[in-house]
This record gives structure tokens, sequence and C-alpha cells, in this order.
């Protein structure tokens, strides 16, 4: 068995300092960790991470985004940032907000049998100012990506994908139509990764609402679970037979945001 985790940590630093992160690690052992939203260069964590083979891909802004792997299993290689091709066919090239390319957003690992993709979205905004950005621009480029790299190996892709798929993976999802992250254009963007052959593997095992894995810092939103679904493992149609769990852990706290796991068999 070959069990992967995904957590956006929004602060790896803060994590830790928490007390969160070895208690996390100890109790849950993943073969492959993807982290999101890191806010820190490697050289700022103070802690060891040992028995992992670590990649950092911090974001050029200090504090911002990033993306980390942890893995026991070393990977043929590991790629940060989407290829240049990519960037240049779909116009990724930022907004008023900066260069997304330049945020720590993408990261690929190749391993034997499959790539991993670890992905922390661009956030539409409260006001939708970077909607443009992910509908017209980031998610047809992110899928043309994982696409290309599908046309070799099997594909699992995890991260914040900043976007609640449907009604039943939020709590309030008549008063939340048309905000960040329950756009139709958001949407859309996700539900172009179904049409093309991908699996959003928890809802094979889970249905209906009730499952989030963010939660507001508001009004006891946690406590309450008055939360959004907004990290995810999907992956390709053919591992599907191999994928023996799909979870999520809302009482690992630390973070704003749960860990999710995959577990494969393969």
């Amino acid at each position: 068995m070959l069990k992967l985790y995904s957590w956006n940590v929004n602060g790896i630093r803060a994590v830790i300092n928490k007390g969160a992160w070895d208690q996390f690690l100890n109790v849950n052992t993943p073969d492959i960790l993807c982290l999101q939203e890191i806010k820190a260069r490697p050289e700022q964590i103070t802690v060891p991470i040992e028995g992992y083979d670590v990649h950092w891909y911090p974001a050029e802004k200090p504090g911002y985004s990033g993306v980390a792997l942890l893995t026991k299993p070393i990977p043929t290689k590991v790629v940060n940032g989407l290829p240049e091709d990519i960037i240049k066919t779909y116009k990724v090239t930022g907004d008023t907000y900066g260069n997304p390319n330049k945020e720590g957003r993408v990261m690929t690992a190749e391993y034997d049998r499959f790539w991993l993709v670890n992905v922390y979205t661009p956030n539409a905004k409260e006001d939708l100012s970077r909607l443009a950005l992910r509908h017209n621009s980031w998610d047809p480029a992110f899928l043309a990506y994982i696409k290309t790299l599908e046309a070799t190996k099997p594909v699992i892709v995890c991260g914040d994908l900043n976007v609640a798929h449907t009604a039943d993976d939020l709590a309030n999802p008549k008063t939340n139509v048309g905000k960040k992250g329950f756009t139709a254009e958001e949407r859309q963007g996700f539900q172009a990764y179904i049409d093309a052959g991908f699996i959003d593997s928890f809802r094979l095992f889970h249905q209906g609402n009730g499952f989030y894995t963010w939660w507001s810092h508001f009004a006891n939103a946690r406590a309450r679970n008055i939360g959004w679904r907004i990290d995810y493992f999907i992956v390709s149609e053919s591992l599907k037979p191999q994928i023996t769990a799909s979870d999520t852990y809302p009482s690992i706290t630390g973070s704003d945001h749960c860990p999710i796991s995959l577990t494969l068999d393969l």
C-alpha cells in the first residue's frame, strides 16, 4: 500500500510552532506528503525532517504561497512550475497581483508507476479580480499540462484547487453562488478535469455533503462544520482499480485546511 497525503498548511512555520507538525507526521506516517501554502523558504524551517526526500518550491515573494514534497520513495525527477510552452500557449503571464509562475504553485514528481502533481491553484479573490486569470489561463493551462503528462503514464493531482465543485462540496451553496470558490467559471474549470477523464477520488467512497477541508476563522465555523471541500486528489481513470481509500482528516488542526489522503494498492 502507498499512502499519499496532501495538506495546505497555511504557513508551515505556524503549524510547527503550534505543535501540529510532529503530531501529524508521527500519527499518520505518510509515504508521500504534498504541502501547499508553505509561506517559507527551506532555510527558515527549523525542525529536522527525517526519513524523507524533501523538495521545496517557495514563492519569490517572502511569506507567500509555495509548495513542498516529502517523499519516502525516491522520484525519478522533480520539476517545478509549468512548462514554458504551456505558459506561452495559454498566456499564463500574470495580472495585477503578480506572475503565478513565480508563486511556487506547481511541483511535479515522476515515479515508476505515475506522475504526481502538487498544485496550489490561484485564489479568485473576494472581488473576483483574479477570476479572469483562473478561467482564461490557469485552469485550461493546468489541464493541458496534466493531459500531456498522462500521455506517458497515469497522473495523480493533489492540492488546494480553490474551488468547491458541486453544491455538496460546501455547507452553504445557495448563499455562495457566484462568490469566489463557487463561481460558474471556477466550477467549469474543475468539471473540465472530470470531462477529460480524471476522477475525484474522494467521491468513490463518500457521497453527500458534510465533508469539508477548509473552514473560515469566523463564527466558529470549524466547530460547526460550516466548511468547503476545496482540496482534492484527482487521478487518471486507469488508476481507479488501485484506489483503496480517499479520506479527509478534519480533526487534524494547525491550519484552516485539514489534510486529505489517497491510498493506492500498487
